[in-house]
């Protein structure tokens, strides 16, 4: 029933398996309670373990493992200053998608 040039685009721009890995891979970190919870703190500010822990009532331990996982996805960076490390979203896309989210639920 498609056209012929509607069937190349679509058989185009659908990822391969090893791009569908990597989006589904990406998108599992917003599929966690504990990561959204990150997440969203990080969209409000920088902030170290500790004080994630303590503003999402998660132990530090917790926090520490989630955020080596969303820094492997480049959707967290960390800065040192001193003996402290502070996290941050790596861009604004993050809290864009967390937006759109809470958008299409319906919680505004």
């Amino acid at each position: 029933m498609l056209d012929a040039r509607t069937k190349n685009m679509v058989r185009y721009y659908v990822p391969e398996t090893e791009e569908l890995d990597g989006i589904s891979t990406l998108f599992s970190a917003f599929s966690d309670k504990t990561r959204l919870k990150i997440l969203s703190a990080l969209s409000i500010a920088e902030m170290c373990v500790g004080d994630l822990a303590d503003v999402i009532s998660i132990n530090q331990t917790t926090v520490s493992h989630q955020l080596k996982y969303l820094k492997t996805l480049n959707l967290v960076q960390s800065k040192r200053h001193g003996k402290i490390v502070f996290y941050s979203l790596t861009g604004k896309t993050v809290s864009d998608i967390l937006a759109v989210g809470i958008s299409q639920l319906g919680y505004e």
